[in-house]
């Protein structure tokens, strides 16, 4: 048997030769070879199998945001205190024109407060809710003519009331119709054609009239701010 190998070709003595040097290279690579050996940058993104790297392998700053996938993060994972305001809530917390900052305050100091519509509405201080409107509690100070109580009313965004209103406005508990009469928005024809005077309701909640420049004491019935 010696001398039928010692036979053998030089080929073939190469060829085992070859063999055994592979053998033992891939062995090597197999034991020799870890991520300490391999150059920075020498492996391209493409050769990497997909999950091989997890996320506290990378480094900070690492990866820009134009290379992420549309919709690839969520906002569940992001933190909220690494955002600034956005310049449109700014300008919403200045609210410098928010022409509903008077409602609010009258909101904050409303009475009696009711919905109409669906909306929050309430009257403000000094005044009740009575018939579906605000009503001055009180009567004016001062005693007036007829028509600078019916302005005075008007450029708080409200008016006289009518005369049986006021009757029954006077039987609620707490309030007093003030002595002499108060003004009501009515009129009545007294003598003829445009012989006019103005219906006045009194403390005791009898129903008088008057000519209108006469002076008397008054209160506004104001609509439910919302």
């Amino acid at each position: 048997m010696g001398r039928g190998l010692g036979r053998r070709s030089p080929a073939l003595l190469i060829a085992c030769v070859a063999l055994f040097a592979a053998l033992g290279g891939t062995v090597y690579a197999a034991t020799k070879i870890n991520g300490k050996t391999i150059k920075v940058k020498s492996l391209p993104g493409n050769r990497l199998a997909l999950g091989s790297v997890p996320g506290n392998r990378l480094k900070a700053g690492s990866i820009s945001g134009s290379s992420l996938a549309p919709g690839s993060i969520t906002g569940a994972q992001i933190n909220a205190a690494t955002i600034g305001q956005v310049p449109s809530a700014v300008h919403a917390d200045n609210a410098d024109s928010a022409h509903d900052a008077q409602t609010a305050l009258n909101a904050v100091n409303a009475i009696d407060a009711t919905r109409v519509n669906g909306h929050t509405a309430g009257c403000r201080p000094s005044t009740s809710y009575f018939a579906g409107a605000c009503w001055q509690s009180s009567s004016s100070e001062a005693a007036v003519p007829a028509p600078t109580a019916a302005l005075s009313c008007a450029t708080q965004g409200g008016e006289l009331p009518d005369a049986l209103s006021l009757t029954a406005f006077a039987q609620q508990p707490g309030i007093a119709l003030a002595p002499g009469d108060e003004w009501t928005g009515d009129l009545t024809n007294v003598s003829g054609l445009n012989a006019y005077a103005v219906i006045t309701v009194s403390a005791a909640g009898q129903v008088n009239f008057v000519v209108s420049t006469l002076t008397r004491k008054y209160r506004c019935v104001i609509p439910l701010v919302s």
